[in-house]
């Protein structure tokens, strides 16, 4: 019995060993064949593979850095949509909270995580779905470099290969740097510095504890977590960055109470701001001034942020304001100096809203704010401001011009009637110079669109862009030279490698300094006695003209001042009508808000040559009698028809903060190396004598 149960007991332990060595055995064949198995599969898609030897980290597309003429940024352009930046350049909470959520063995494994693998592996299982990954932050980076965002075994398989090449050709640091660089952050934001100014308006450089971890919370599902689309879902997610950051042991229990405590980001559905419109512009500049991009740009731009901020503000508060009652829901702005660099400009009242530029790409027809170039032509074919017309009904084919006020004032003078924007008047100049002087008069000052040729043109039917119509009224400002409008100074790689440099300092002359001054006489009376009263700025000699279309579609304002010229849009995208809005009125007071703002703390500087001709007396002209004016003028030596001679105040100050050395924006104005354009001769000053009426001169 004893034998027995001895023996019993030793069968069982060497079936137990028999059973033990069987599994280790056939676990152990297992093992190889899978082994074998994975190898064949890594082999069968690794040999599908191009030769490591060629293999390339893709090119990071280029970006485009935008600045103001002070080295501020405006916007950064590109797919990518901001800058490359390295680890010490960033905020560094920024790549701690991606690593805490992210990766937390980064710095320790070799590419891939078997142990993140495996702890996803078991969560998916357990909870029946793939919900949790186990890729790490070289897996991810492998992935967005060379690879389709697919779930295929093939792709996995690559995906592991690429990282291994990764972690053996560059440090960890380097790796972490470029997919921060890269990676997808939501609202059409890539890399973190794309990121940041979409999200915070603020550079990677300067994010604070909480912002870095929304970011890093942000790699789960960007465009769900979004603060753009959901605020509180992106805090929340935020909110559990910080406890891994806080288990990491990257931040203290005081940082992350406080992280924790700020409020929900909230974050506009697109870029805000108007310097976008500025942005869209330079873009469209830097591809035809220099071809296809290749390479990271820095653009300098003639902008001046602190004008382009109350550009904004200005046509902000009058569009939100009366613009709302009065039925107008768009408005531009455009400001340039003597050399036509632009100063500040607004393409619409919200970019967020509307993209579109109507500052640039608009084409609308300017109403009287064409007038200018119709009383130019008219001084250089020989009248003066104190030249009299008669004010009545005129006919001009089947076209029966009529003031707006539908009232007639009989003999005025040019002068009156530019500054009330008498239709009848500019109707019989145009026909008295011809269209077609008018149009090169027009073209040489800086129109450029096609304009038609008829006697309606006195009226400004033909349609033109606000930048064009303002930049051709700044030879009436700058004393006579053109005005090229430009945005771009100077394009230049981040290595200081110059691309394009700009010069606008040497321009043509394209008007007589004599006809300069009597323009700038006759336009600043718009302001003071006229149709422009609302733009009146108080201590400041300041000219323009207004402009309103047919059924108040459009109302403008165009004016200068010896340093500013900045023209004004007010209207709606679909043509509709506004109510009885004018260029005096809405368009008129945004400019006077925008130049106050922009003239504050700046020297009042008068216009040039516009003391040349002294204002004609006040009088009713209604009641002029052609014969008396005749006879004061023999009597008194003189006539309306007396021209006198321009003199040169001081250069203009400059306004804003562009630098006082700065050769394209230089304050001491344009030095012109010939004149240029067709301008008529001046006919020499004579004075009218008794002696002349006799004799028939």
């Amino acid at each position: 019995m004893g034998k027995s149960g001895s023996k019993a007991k030793r069968g069982r332990k060497k079936s137990g060993r028999s059973f033990i060595g069987s599994l280790v055995y056939w676990s152990l064949v297992l093992s190889i064949w899978v082994g074998i198995g994975l190898g064949g599969v890594v082999l069968f898609y690794g040999a599908q593979m191009p030769n490591a030897s060629t293999w390339a980290i893709p090119e990071r597309p280029p970006n485009v850095r935008i600045v103001s003429m002070e080295g501020d940024i405006i916007a950064n352009r590109g797919i990518t949509g901001g800058e490359a930046l390295s680890l010490d350049e960033m905020s560094p909470f920024l790549p701690e909270a991606v690593i805490a959520i992210e990766d937390r063995r980064f710095y320790s494994h070799f590419g891939v995580d078997p142990l993140g693998l495996a702890r996803a592996l078991i969560n998916n299982v357990t909870k029946g779905n793939a919900t949790q990954g186990g890729s790490t932050i070289t897996q991810q980076l492998a992935k967005n470099l060379f690879l389709s965002p697919d779930r295929t075994l093939e792709r996995k398989v690559q995906e592991v290969l690429l990282s291994f090449w990764l972690e053996h050709k560059f440090s960890k640091d380097q790796i972490l740097a470029m997919y921060l660089n890269r990676v997808y952050f939501g609202s059409n934001a890539y890399g973190v510095e794309a990121a940041s100014r979409r999200y915070f308006n603020k550079s990677a450089r300067e994010v604070n504890l909480g912002e870095a971890a929304l970011l890093a919370g942000l790699l789960k599902a960007p465009s769900r977590l979004s603060p753009a689309r959901d605020p509180q879902a992106a805090q929340d997610r935020a909110q559990v960055v910080l406890t891994a950051m806080s288990e990491e042991g990257f931040i203290s229990a005081a940082e992350i109470k406080t992280a924790m405590s700020q409020p929900p980001t909230r974050a506009k559905s697109y870029w805000s701001g108007a310097g976008q419109y500025v942005a869209d512009m330079v873009m469209d500049d830097v591809k035809s001034l220099i071809g296809k991009i290749e390479t990271d740009l820095i653009v300098e731009t003639t902008i001046d942020l602190d004008l382009e901020k109350k550009a904004e503000t200005a046509l902000v508060e009058v569009l939100s304001g009366e613009g709302r009652k009065l039925n107008a829901s768009q408005a531009a702005l455009v400001s340039i100096d003597g050399t036509g660099a632009i100063r500040a400009l607004v393409g619409g009242g919200d970019y967020a809203t509307s993209q579109f530029n109507r500052a640039v790409k608009a084409k609308r027809q300017p109403g009287s704010a064409f007038k200018p170039f119709v009383y130019a032509a008219a001084l250089e074919n020989g009248a003066t401001p104190g030249s009299v017309r008669n004010d009545a009904p005129i006919r001009i084919g089947k076209w029966t011009p009529e003031n707006y006020d539908e009232k007639y004032r009989g003999p005025v003078t040019l002068s009156d009637a530019l500054a009330n924007s008498l239709n009848t008047i500019a109707a019989q100049l145009v026909m008295e110079v011809g269209p077609d002087h008018v149009i090169k008069v027009a073209h040489r000052l800086g129109i450029e669109s096609e304009l038609q040729s008829n006697a309606s043109i006195a009226l400004g039917t033909s349609e033109v862009s606000l930048l064009e119509l303002t930049s051709a009224y700044a030879p009436f400002m700058n004393g006579g030279y053109k005005a090229t409008p430009h945005v771009v100074r100077r394009i230049k790689t981040p290595e200081g490698k110059i691309l394009y440099d700009g010069d606008f300092a040497n321009p043509p002359r394209v008007l007589n300094p004599t006809v300069v001054g009597a323009m700038n006489q006759m336009l600043s009376r718009v302001l003071t006695d006229g149709t422009g009263h609302n733009a009146r700025i108080a201590g400041w000699q300041a000219a323009g003209k207004t402009g309103t279309t047919q059924s108040f579609r459009d109302a403008l304002f165009v004016g200068y001042t010896a340093n500013l010229a900045t023209g004004v849009w007010f209207g709606n995208d679909d043509g509709q009508s506004m109510k009885k809005v004018t260029g005096g009125g809405l368009p008129a007071k945004a400019w006077h808000g925008y130049m106050t703002a922009a003239l504050k703390g700046v020297s009042p500087t008068p216009l040039k040559g516009g003391d040349a001709f002294p204002a004609p007396p006040a009088t009713d002209s209604a009641n002029d009698d052609p014969l008396m004016t005749l006879i004061s003028n023999v009597l008194n030596g003189g006539s309306g028809e007396t021209k006198g001679r321009t003199s040169y105040p001081a250069p203009p100050a400059p306004v804003g903060n562009r630098p006082a050395d700065d050769p394209v924006t230089s304050s001491t104005g344009p030095v012109p190396p010939m004149d240029v354009g067709s301008s008529a001769p001046v006919p020499t000053p004579h004075r009218t004598t008794l002696l002349d009426v006799i004799m028939g001169n």
